[in-house]
């Protein structure tokens, strides 16, 4: 690289670290505040999200986007990719009911080279399905047609956060993204606390599948409320917490063994199973309890549901989930205002997450701080993803995970329950810069293996050019001052688009 394009990309670099730059009025057809308006509604721009805006306006995409009306149908050669994943076509039932097959046949083994192999065999096998969800989940976010319900689907993975490399949580992940997150990221919030509640995934992260009438196991009641409802220092006591644990009691995974339960005629009836969850009777306390201060009567299953109800119902519920969802779609710090009036909207809705991202988005607090937002790394990779080859249907999806990985917020690997953060200072640090020029350049020269199918010696695609139409319709008449510097300064056209893609605009919201 010459020195001048050195001293470029030094200053790009320091800008980026320093501020977000401020918007220039857009000349172009689409206004300044149609192209903020779009980039909070998306991962990031492309013709096809420019398009559909275009025809049919901000209100009526909105409805589209709520009313869940816009097909979740993917370009078929991303549609193949995700269907030839083993993690998708067999049901995770099957998948855990061979793990355990498998692991019973290593346990039988003598010790020696053969057993080392089968048990390295198996994990690799786990790292893989692991890895297809990774992968399925940000072919999804790129190439999915709602964007904002691809969106509100990474946040709900972080929200109700598990763990890949916990047991067999790799195994379940794909089983968690597809019909755990994904049917209910616009529906009702408590039909998604439950649906996470009876996830395999969630159940063997928390360890609520040890939870049991004797050997209570209070990790899983704590972060429900801590974590996914109610947030900290929201007036609930340890006492609720222990109690909330005796109520999960029993609920769990059924057995992957392939031998029938058997239950006593007086138990079967409290017996509840939806695919691999189980309520089990015999592991429950069937004792009253007392939860945020209203008594549940010990009878099974039915204390769940109700606990539930309840503990969405508080106004400190409302209030905790409106004020994340501000602070991933608006500000670090967004108004008061806003998030009382979203809470508002959850609490009269019973907790409609539609209507709630409907108060957001026709806020006039949603653009307040345009361009100030600071991108995350799944936000910053997808963004780049989107705008570079504008639709064009990857063949290898692991660069992206990989890319994840160096950016430290690789998909299913927050150890912690408590999700990544979302706000700037937490990846805006020198070392997180560098390592964005790094997959812009990647991105910018086409030296990425994004169209190179696994397994195959084939060249890429080449690298992608990224003055279009879109670039000069969506991109170009906000650009600032420094990143039309910068840009004059490029001596190719892969340099140019690395000095786009890495450039403040690109890198605030």
């Amino acid at each position: 690289m010459r020195p001048t394009a050195i001293a470029t990309l030094s200053l790009s670099l320091s800008l980026l670290i320093a501020a977000p730059i401020a918007q220039a009025a857009s000349p172009a057809t689409l206004g300044t505040d149609d192209i903020a308006w779009l980039r909070r509604d998306s991962f990031g721009l492309d013709t096809a999200t420019v398009a559909q805006y275009r025809a049919l306006g901000r209100k009526a995409l909105l409805e589209k986007q709520l009313d869940n009306r816009i097909s979740d149908a993917l370009p078929a050669p991303i549609a193949a990719q995700i269907a030839g994943y083993e993690s998708f076509y067999t049901p995770l039932f099957q998948l855990l009911t061979s793990i355990q097959q498998e692991q019973q046949q290593i346990k039988a083994m003598p010790d020696g080279p053969d057993k080392v192999a089968a048990n390295k065999a198996i994990q690799a096998r786990g790292n893989q399905l692991g890895l297809e969800a990774q992968q399925a989940e940000m072919l999804h976010a790129i190439y999915g047609q709602n964007q904002l319900k691809e969106q509100l689907v990474w946040f709900w993975l972080n929200h109700f956060s598990v763990y890949a490399g916990k047991g067999r949580v790799r195994w379940e992940l794909a089983d968690y993204e597809q019909n755990v997150i994904r049917p209910h990221a616009l529906g009702k919030f408590r039909d998604l606390v439950m649906a996470t509640l009876e996830s395999p995934a969630m159940l063997e992260f928390l360890d609520n599948a040890q939870n049991a009438k004797g050997h209570v196991n209070e990790n899983y009641a704590r972060e429900l409320m801590e974590l996914h409802t109610l947030g900290v220092n929201s007036g609930y006591t340890q006492q609720d917490v222990q109690q909330l644990a005796l109520i999960l009691t029993g609920v769990g995974i059924a057995p992957t063994n392939g031998k029938p339960e058997k239950f006593p005629p007086n138990v079967a009836p409290l017996v509840v199973k939806h695919d691999l969850f189980e309520f089990n009777p015999q592991r429950h306390d069937f004792r009253d309890k007392m939860l945020l201060g209203k008594t549940i009567k010990g009878r099974g299953f039915d204390e769940v549901k109700q606990a539930v109800d309840l503990i969405v119902q508080q106004p400190a519920c409302a209030q905790f989930i409106s004020r994340k969802l501000a602070e991933y779609f608006v500000s670090d710090n967004p108004p008061p205002a806003l998030v009382a009036k979203m809470a508002r909207t959850f609490h009269h809705s019973d907790g409609d997450i539609a209507q709630v991202m409907r108060v957001m988005f026709e806020s006039k607090d949603l653009l307040a701080d345009s361009g100030k937002k600071f991108k995350d790394p799944t936000q910053f990779v997808v963004s780049s993803v989107r705008l570079a080859y504008d639709g064009t249907p990857i063949a290898n999806a692991q660069p992206l995970v990989g890319w994840l990985n160096q950016l430290d917020q690789p998909l299913f690997g927050r150890i912690t329950p408590d999700g990544w953060p979302l706000d700037s200072a937490s990846w805006s640090s020198s070392g997180q810069m560098a390592k964005r020029f790094d997959i812009a350049h990647a991105i910018g020269t086409g030296n990425n293996q994004l169209f190179t199918p696994i397994g195959s010696t084939a060249r890429g695609a080449g690298f992608p050019m990224l003055t279009t139409r879109l670039y000069y319709d969506a991109i170009e008449p906000d650009l600032s001052a420094a990143a039309r510097d910068a840009l004059s300064k490029a001596t190719s056209q892969q340099e140019w688009n690395t000095f786009l893609l890495s450039s403040p605009d690109l890198n605030y919201r």
